[in-house]
């Protein structure tokens, strides 16, 4: 299965409660539709990223990266590679490498989706429809601080950074709800 396809496959079998995030999601279908590159950077006029809220082992606290292009605490995660199989293991794979913790696990459905306008590597501006999931860390987990964030941290869940942006914000509420 192409990247693209497990896309399709995991937005189509996805039912959100919210009818905002039902809307989103035939939005970024119709996109991934009409756009075979949709899931790589290289698709200018917006393209698919995967992030993940990184919970720790008793889920009431999540792991955010201070990044370094938006300048404010975000969940991890970010643009598909060529070499990702599927959506979700894209979203793993971005936030192993930059928590530098393994044995995270992820779950398979999405908690939510966000579209943002973003001036991201392409160095134009763009938008990413991320797919968001959550992630659990085992116990005892230690993250490290790679050079695609100034700082991690974790964070009660409870009380996230005053100047968290609605996408975090929705996906910390999705996270409270499971």
């Amino acid at each position: 299965m192409s990247l693209h396809a497990s896309a399709v496959e995991v937005l189509s079998a996805w039912r959100p409660a919210d009818p905002g995030q039902d809307s989103l999601r035939h939005a970024v279908l119709a996109f991934l539709d009409a756009r075979p590159d949709a899931c790589m950077r290289a698709s200018v006029p917006g393209h698919i990223t995967a992030s993940a809220l990184v919970l720790d082992h008793t889920g009431s606290q999540a792991l955010l990266t201070l990044h370094p292009r938006i300048g404010r605490w975000v969940q991890l995660g970010g643009h598909c590679e060529p070499e990702d199989e599927t959506l979700i293991a894209a979203a793993l794979r971005e936030t192993t490498e930059e928590s530098g913790i393994s044995g995270l696990t992820i779950s398979p459905e999405p908690a939510a989706l966000h579209v943002h306008p973003v001036t991201c590597s392409l160095g134009v501006p763009t938008r990413h429809l991320d797919v968001q999931f959550i992630v659990h860390a085992p116990a005892g987990a230690q993250f490290v601080c790679s050079d695609e964030s100034l700082d991690l941290r974790w964070w009660p869940l409870a009380e996230l950074p005053d100047d968290t942006d609605y996408g975090l914000a929705q996906l910390a509420a999705a996270a409270k709800a499971r």
